[in-house]
């Protein structure tokens, strides 16, 4: 080798970077960066703890009487959550109301029957069934225009939206026409007397 390509590769020794060896900032983000996400969860955690108390004057969900009618109709699918009446982002999470879960729904002449494996169950009876629609969302869950079934009912002195999603979409039209004329039929009843 020449004296000059001696030199160059000297000068290339001294011109490469040290290695990167210093694990002490990186251990010190990295423990910094899981104490912060486990401090916004905490966070989270007690505002829904917090709405939930703000919320305990909802009473206790009915539960389904034994020897329901025969159904008028029957639905799986997705709950997605329930808010306050004409306030789609105001969630109630009282009762497990706000916990999202699978769902088997039955209609009967007796009222709206909500099964939820994994969280509580509850039943509509059919004169707190106010209406029911197609929309676009409820807190937490927007799909395509007319993608969700939304069920108005009262609970105590609180008007409820509850929304569904069915496995099969094209149900919700025959659940919004079924639980009108119900509470049409139950209204026009109660007007006569």
């Amino acid at each position: 080798m020449t004296p000059a390509v001696i030199q160059l590769a000297a000068e290339a020794a001294e011109r490469r970077s040290a290695e990167v060896t210093d694990w002490g900032p990186r251990i010190a983000w990295v423990i910094g960066l899981v104490v912060f996400i486990a401090f916004v969860y905490w966070l989270m955690r007690q505002g829904w703890k917090w709405r939930g108390a703000l919320q305990d004057d909802l009473p206790e969900l009915p539960a389904a009487p034994g020897g329901l009618p025969a159904h008028r109709l029957a639905l799986t699918g997705r709950y997605h959550g329930s808010t306050t009446a004409g306030q789609w982002l105001d969630r109630i999470v009282a009762h497990g109301l706000g916990v999202r879960s699978r769902v088997e729904m039955t209609l009967t002449d007796a009222g709206l029957d909500v099964v939820r494996p994994g969280a509580t169950d509850f039943f509509v009876p059919v004169a707190q069934l106010r209406g029911a629609r197609l929309d676009k969302g409820i807190a937490g869950k927007v799909l395509t225009e007319g993608g969700l079934l939304v069920v108005t009912w009262a609970h105590g002195d609180k008007l409820i939206d509850s929304g569904f999603r069915s496995d099969r979409a094209a149900e919700h039209a025959a659940w919004v026409e079924a639980i009108n004329s119900m509470n049409h039929s139950h209204t026009t009843e109660g007007a006569e007397r």
